[in-house]
This record gives structure tokens, sequence and C-alpha cells, in this order.
């Protein structure tokens, strides 16, 4: 029961995604443009190899924001009534959380390898053996940030204002992770605040498996995107144990 609960929740969310065929072009939109004008603008003019270095941040980025606004489905699951129906199921609600998360998880990952793609067809140099930890690592973090916006989703009702808190918190996460400029050189107030930001981690644990360069060890990484992962998973499936059917 539980699994097939999983596997139901699962092929909602991948059969909503692909339905819109807008969405999946348009979601590959945004990477496309930071790969193609900004990456090999600056690389031509003014900082050679900025694609390269670039590259691991934009599809960290893609992760990010499909995975946290994945949540979005459950408001909408709310206003229409389905989420009523899955709560009231005789299901634990550890099983919707992962349910969901899984849904959200294969999106961000089918994003983020045709952003891989998009970024070796613009001339970026990928070391190929870092590829599977790569991988690894895109799942950590789309588990990761798909928990955490569900958190926020569990407790608010207004897609609109889900969509706008999460910009108020994701952007700042985006710009203070290394993923458009390297953190070493930069003030110490701002050096603490990315090292207080777990998707810094991210960034550099996908820019080691794919460039075989690093700020922090790749253990390190995985270390600090399990323990979010694991975090925001168990908030995500208190909130959601709490919530009213």
């Amino acid at each position: 029961m539980e699994g097939e609960a999983v596997y139901t929740l699962w092929l909602r969310e991948m059969k909503h995604f692909f339905r819109a065929k807008g969405r999946v072009f348009g979601s590959l939109a945004t990477p496309f443009f930071w790969l193609a004008f900004v990456g090999i603008g600056l690389s031509s003019s003014l900082y050679p190899k900025y694609l390269d270095f670039i590259s691991p941040g934009i599809i960290a980025m893609t992760l990010l924001f499909t995975s946290t606004f994945s949540g979005v489905s459950v408001i909408w699951d709310k206003q229409f009534g389905f989420m009523k129906e899955i709560l009231v199921a005789p299901v634990s609600r550890n099983t919707v959380v992962l349910g969901k998360m899984l849904g959200g998880v294969s999106i961000a990952l089918l994003q983020g390898l045709c952003v891989l793609f998009l970024s070796t067809v613009l001339g970026v140099k990928i070391w190929w053996k870092g590829i599977p930890l790569a991988i690894i690592a895109m799942f950590l973090i789309s588990a990761s940030f798909v928990c955490f916006g569900l958190i926020f989703a569990a407790k608010m009702e207004d897609p609109h204002g889900f969509q706008v808190v999460l910009n108020f918190i994701v952007m700042p996460m985006f710009f203070l992770s290394g993923a458009l400029f390297p953190i070493n050189r930069i003030p110490t107030w701002l050096k603490i605040l990315t090292r207080l930001n777990p998707f810094t981690y991210a960034v550099d644990s996908l820019r080691a498996c794919l460039l075989g360069n690093s700020i922090f060890l790749l253990e390190i990484d995985f270390l600090v995107l399990s323990t979010f992962f694991l975090i925001c998973f168990a908030i995500a499936t208190y909130l959601f144990s709490r919530m009213e059917a």
C-alpha cells in the first residue's frame, strides 16, 4: 500500500510536468540564456574560461529553483481538494512527503541533466569521470530543496504568496553560493554568509565533480547536503503530520 501510494504520487507529478509542454521548454530557457549570453559573453571579452566556471552553478541553479518551487503543487492540491483525499487515505504522512519529494526530484534531475548537456554543446569541458558522482550530488541537491519547498507549502495556502516568499529566500541563496563568482576573493563578512548557505556546498560539489576543482572537500559537500536533506525531510514530515485533513 505504501509503495503504491509513493508511486501514484510520483507518477502524478511526472504527468503534470510533461503535459505542460511550455513548462518543459520554458524551464530550460533561463539556464540557456545564462550560459549562452553571460557565460560565453564574459568568456569572450573579459574572463577566459568563465563559461566553464559558471556551468556547475547554472546546473545547480536549475535544480534549486525547480526543486523548491515544486512545492507549489501541494498548495494547488489543497485548493482543489486532492490533498484532503491524500491525507484521509490509509497511508502515513511520511509516504505523502516521500512521493511528492521523488516526483520533484525526478523533474529537477531531468532538467539538470538537460542543462548539463546544453553546457557541453556550448563548449564547456566536462570531467566525464565525475559524472556518476555529479548525478549523486544532483540527487542530494534536488531532494534537499524539494523538502525545503515542502516545508513552506505545508504552512501556506496561497500559491502566489508561496512563490513570492520562496523567491525572497532562494535568490539570496543563489547569489551567495559562489555560482557566479569565486568565494575565496570576497570580503570576510560575505565569506561567513556563503559558508552558512547550504546551497554553497551544492555548487561546490558539482564544480568538484564536473570540473575537478572546488573550495571544500567533496566529502564535506556531501556531508552538508546530506545533513541538510535529513533536517528538511524531518521538518516537512512533521509539518505534514500536523496538517489537518
